[in-house]
This record gives C-alpha cells, sequence and structure tokens, in this order.
C-alpha cells in the first residue's frame, strides 16, 4: 500500500498510510479464491462475509460491498485500519498458504473510503419498535457495536460517555496518523442516523448507577463497556517526576484534546528532546511515534524482551523504525533519574537476556549482574498496560468482579454478570485487548441481551437458570 516517505511523515499527524487506488483494489480483490468454505469468515470476530463484500469489489459495486461489510461490521473504516488483519483473517486466507494471503483489510479500508467519498449507502430497513430500552455504558468499539446490533433489533439504545465526543480508545488512543477522527465520527454518526441516543458527558457511576439506569430511568438491559483505562505504573524510583507521563495522559492530550495542534487547540504540552517510551505494545508505538512527530531529537522504545516477543503488530514496529524511532531491546529501567527542580535528566537501565518461556507464552526477561547504565532523558513515557477503572463497580456493589478487579462475566459468549439484566464485554472484562476482540465481545452481548429481553430467562453463578 502507498506510505508517506517515513522522514516526510515522521515530522506530521497526516496518515501514513495512504490506502488503494480503485484499480489496486480491484487487482488485490481479483486474487480472492471465492472458497466455499471461506476460513476467512471463521477467523474475523464479527463474522464479516468476508468474500461477499471482495466480490463485490471485483465487480466494481464499491457501495454494495460497503453495504454487505455493515451487515455485521458498523466500522468498517476503523477496522480497515487498525485490526490486526494478519493475526485473524488473513491468517487462516488459503491464497496465503503459498504466499502472501489476501488483503483483506486494506481491502475493507478502501470500500469505507469509498462510501465516504462517493456518499453513503442507505440506512437499513429497521423492524417495529419493541419498546424494550437498553442503556449502553461506554462509546468504544464494543459499545458501538452493541448499540448498532440492537437498534436494528428494534430496541431503543442510550450510549452514555464519559468524555466529550465518542469512540473510546479510537478517539483518545490511536493518533491521528492512524486512524483519524473525522472516520471515527462519520461512523458513530452513521449510528446516530440509525437512532442511536448519544450522550456524551455522561460518568456513569457518577451522575447515573447502574441501579438508577434500571429503577428509575426504565432501561431493561444495560451492557458496561467502558474499557481498562487505569494506567499501570512500574513502581520504580523516580516516576514521580515532572517528565513522567502514563501513555493514556500521553496520548489522550494529543489525540483527543488535540496538544499536537497547539495554541489552535488550548491543550499545551512540554517539547522533549530525549524521549523513552516503556513498553513494546501497540501502545508504546503509538507514543514513541507522537514524541518523534513533536519535535524529540531522540525517540526510544526501552522492551526488557527482545523484538520477536513484541506484542505490537509488526507494521507498527516497521513504521516505527523507518521513521526513526531508536530500539533498546533486552533493556529494563530500574530508577528514573531527576535534578533539583523535579525534572527528569535520565533513565537508568539494566540489560536482560532471555530465559525459559513465562506464563505468557513469551520467553522470560532475566537481569544481567552488573550491567546498569544511563540514558540521558528529560521525559519518559510508561506504557506497560492498564487495568479497570473501578468508578462502576464502587457503585455497583452486587457486580461480582475477579481478583484482578474486572467484571466477572458467564462466559464471553453469554457476557452476562452477576447482576440480572447487566451484561459486559470488552477490556472491562478481559483486560486490554485489540479494537475487534472488543467488536466481537459486543456482537456476542448483543445477542445475549436479544435473548434475555425475548425470554426473561438469567442465570445464577451457581450454574442454575
Amino acid at each position: 500500500m502507498p506510505e508517506q516517505d517515513p522522514h516526510q511523515r515522521a515530522k506530521n499527524f497526516s496518515s501514513v498510510t495512504l490506502g488503494y487506488k480503485l484499480e489496486h483494489a480491484v487487482t488485490e480483490a481479483s486474487r480472492c479464491l471465492q472458497c466455499k468454505k471461506p476460513f476467512c469468515i471463521t477467523g474475523c470476530p464479527v463474522s464479516i462475509n468476508i468474500p461477499k463484500f471482495i466480490k463485490l469489489i471485483q465487480e466494481k459495486e464499491f457501495l454494495k460491498a460497503v453495504q454487505a461489510i455493515k451487515e455485521t461490521n458498523l466500522l468498517p473504516a476503523v477496522c480497515g485500519r487498525v485490526c490486526p488483519q494478519e493475526d485473524q483473517c488473513e491468517k487462516v486466507c488459503v491464497v496465503g498458504k503459498k504466499g502472501e494471503p489476501v488483503a483483506i483489510g486494506r481491502l475493507e479500508r478502501f470500500v469505507a473510503d469509498y462510501e465516504a467519498e462517493h456518499g453513503e449507502v442507505p440506512l437499513p430497513e429497521l423492524p417495529p419498535k419493541t419498546g424494550k430500552k437498553v442503556a449502553v455504558v461506554g462509546a468504544g468499539p464494543g459499545g458501538l457495536t452493541v448499540a448498532g446490533d440492537l437498534i436494528r433489533r428494534g430496541h431503543d439504545v442510550t450510549i452514555f460517555e464519559a468524555l466529550h465526543k465518542a469512540g473510546g480508545v479510537l478517539v483518545y488512543g490511536i493518533p491521528e496518523f492512524r486512524l483519524p477522527k473525522a472516520i471515527v465520527g462519520r461512523e458513530v454518526k452513521y449510528l446516530q442516523r440509525l437512532g442511536v441516543d448519544l450522550r456524551l458527558n455522561h460518568v456513569i457511576g457518577k451522575i447515573r448507577t447502574i441501579d438508577q439506569l434500571m429503577k428509575e430511568d426504565g432501561y431493561d438491559a444495560v451492557f458496561i463497556g467502558s474499557g481498562a483505562g487505569l494506567p499501570w505504573f512500574m513502581g520504580i524510583p523516580g516516576e514521580n517526576l515532572n517528565g513522567v507521563y502514563s501513555a493514556n495522559e500521553y496520548l489522550t492530550r494529543n489525540n483527543l484534546m488535540k496538544a499536537f495542534e497547539f495554541p489552535v487547540y488550548d491543550t499545551p504540552i512540554k517539547k522533549f528532546k530525549n524521549v523513552a517510551v516503556i513498553g513494546g505494545g501497540n501502545v508504546a508505538m503509538d507514543s514513541v511515534r507522537t514524541a518523534l512527530r513533536l519535535g524529540a531529537d531522540n525517540a526510544y522504545i526501552v522492551y526488557r524482551r527482545s523484538r520477536t516477543e513484541m506484542p505490537a503488530r509488526k507494521e507498527e514496529v516497521d513504521h516505527a523504525e523507518h521513521e526513526g524511532v531508536q530500539f533498546k531491546n533486552l533493556t529494563a529501567p530500574v530508577r528514573v533519574i531527576g535534578n533539583e527542580q523535579g525534572w527528569v535528566t535520565g533513565l537508568e537501565c539494566l540489560k536482560m537476556e532471555l530465559g525459559e518461556p513465562d506464563a505468557s507464552g513469551r520467553r522470560r526477561p532475566v537481569p544481567i549482574k552488573g550491567s546498569e547504565f544511563t540514558l540521558p532523558m528529560d521525559a519518559v513515557i510508561i506504557a506497560i498496560g492498564t487495568s479497570a477503572n473501578p468508578l462502576i463497580a464502587q457503585t455497583t456493589p452486587d457486580l461480582k468482579l475477579n481478583k484482578k478487579g474486572y467484571i466477572e462475566v458467564e462466559n464471553e459468549t453469554t457476557c452476562r454478570t452477576s447482576k440480572k439484566g447487566v451484561f459486559a464485554g470488552g477490556d472491562i472484562v478481559t483486560g486490554s485487548a485489540t479494537v475487534i476482540l472488543a467488536m466481537g465481545a459486543g456482537r456476542n452481548a448483543a445477542k445475549a441481551i436479544q435473548q434475555y429481553l425475548q425470554t426473561g430467562e438469567w442465570w445464577k453463578p451457581n450454574g442454575n437458570q
């Protein structure tokens, strides 16, 4: 796929990849074998009919191709950009057994962008109203999917979003150069056109509790998709110094509050020359590439395992490297160093080597004795993961949590919690995962909510109905 020149794009926030032209898309689609047994569908967490939409691209029926995707996925422009297709639908593509698999994600992005340029597809015909009301807590990918599925089943759906924009991690976590926010806005608007009521700046757990939504406001069911937004820190000395950020704060300031366009947007952020990002996932890559674009002379990834064990998508790691990010692999921070004014001046690290695999399946990093060294630094961004925000749990005492603080559900297919009528899915149940997995959880929850609204049947944690 065509891309911006790495040296040029490292200085701007415009899209890195430029998308297929029409002729490229048709040529790529022609590689699809239209398998009688399409493994690609089973590889997709939301079960998009992939052969169907690719066949329509082959026939140059691009708007019909978008319609085919939207039968199961209302966020094609998003998924076409940020889904890890290489580990899902494309991983099981039959064409890929003897060469490169069909570029399913890029074709999905192409038809979504084609729709944006050539007019929106007609809205699907909706069934008569059922009179049932569903509240969705959180306008991230899981919540948006639940809302889309249930509004198309005739229910009234209201999304309550704590932030001033809908999209969850799509708007606060993923940078503009990977996912332009106008695209997220367009997909959210489509949901509103279907009739979903979107209420922004509504912090559930503060202005209304789950019980109030059900007992006083008359919602028949609630889906909690509030994500996992509580950042982790390492617990090493110096993490309270000026210049140390959680990746959440750093990315939210830039992505949602547009710090990179200061003073057009009233969100200042200090420009640092030497920035270390601790972690090896997609959030770490987003953070370090953002630091580079904000003017850092040296932007480092500090990761305690090797590049092979990095959880980030290979494409994102490659993009970061081509843009000039420096990788300090097999390196673990042990102390953030500061000056008398309380600002970061350096990062003390330890060299590591790999031992036997741990519970995650990745080889365990083992410190090399006496290998301490210091990197001169004026900012450190911690991107090692997040956990569940406790607000909803604290105000919903009969909601059962697991030992890590995530909401416990019957299983990830039904998404039923310990509280009757309340469902949960996505990061608030599983911990941080991908956009498409959150959407898959939303799809499962919507099916379970539909069944509950039709039958009124519930379950008890001991296994009895």
